[in-house]
């Protein structure tokens, strides 16, 4: 039987072998897909102004002008990582980070625009903050730099850096922050709310009061 099939089998092999050399060929020959071209004015256009015929507000609403938020349970967002405010705009459309006003809006921002405004944000220049309660501050420098050995939590500074720079797409930028925003996020991270398995279990290893020793302590930071 194998003398008779044999050929049949080599021959069908060898026309696998040629199809498959010949989708691999296309594969390669199609051409990348292009990255999304950033622009920033747009990014600031939307931002400033929203688009009334889609029903979009203005960023600058709830986030002031330039980024710059008076409304302390509202992020400061000027001189933010381009590459981090564009993640969380993609995380409000998912499981990950669920926040009506945000999640609502987000969905309505194509791709393009996640990274125009992302990218316009990153241009402003963010403006300083203070921290506000002298009785703790000490604490929050404390635990900013050195983290608290005895419960295993790590120092901020070694992801947001000593001044509150933050890294790019990783860690954003603290520096200056409102403190009711900082303490709200670390109480949604403790929570679970907010998903991110680093920051929730660090936030779930902090008392109240370290984490609003926090917040102060970053809000001055510049």
């Amino acid at each position: 039987m194998n003398s008779v099939f044999s050929p049949f089998v080599k021959s069908l092999f060898v026309a696998l072998l040629a199809v498959s050399a010949t989708a691999s060929a296309a594969d390669e020959n199609k051409p990348a897909q292009a990255a999304p071209k950033i622009d920033p004015a747009k990014g600031g256009s939307l931002f400033t102004d929203g688009d009334n015929a889609r029903g979009l507000p203005a960023c600058v609403s709830c986030h002031g002008a330039g980024g710059n938020s008076t409304i302390t349970v509202n992020p400061k967002l000027a001189g933010q990582h381009e590459g981090y405010v564009y993640k969380q705009l993609v995380n409000f459309t998912t499981a990950d980070r669920n926040q009506p006003v945000m999640t609502t809006y987000a969905k309505m921002l194509t791709d393009e625009e996640k990274h125009n405004v992302a990218a316009w944000l990153a241009t402003q220049q963010a403006k300083p903050g203070a921290a506000r309660n002298k009785d703790i501050i000490e604490l929050g420098k404390k635990i900013y730099r050195g983290g608290i050995a005895e419960k295993n939590v790590p120092a901020c500074a070694s992801c947001h850096g000593a001044a509150g720079a933050g890294i790019p797409v990783q860690y954003p930028r603290l520096a200056g922050q409102h403190q009711d925003y900082t303490v709200t996020e670390l109480g949604l991270f403790k929570a679970g709310t907010r998903k991110n398995a680093e920051m929730g279990a660090i936030a779930k290893r902090m008392s109240d009061e370290e984490m609003k020793a926090v917040a102060d302590y970053v809000a001055g930071l510049k």
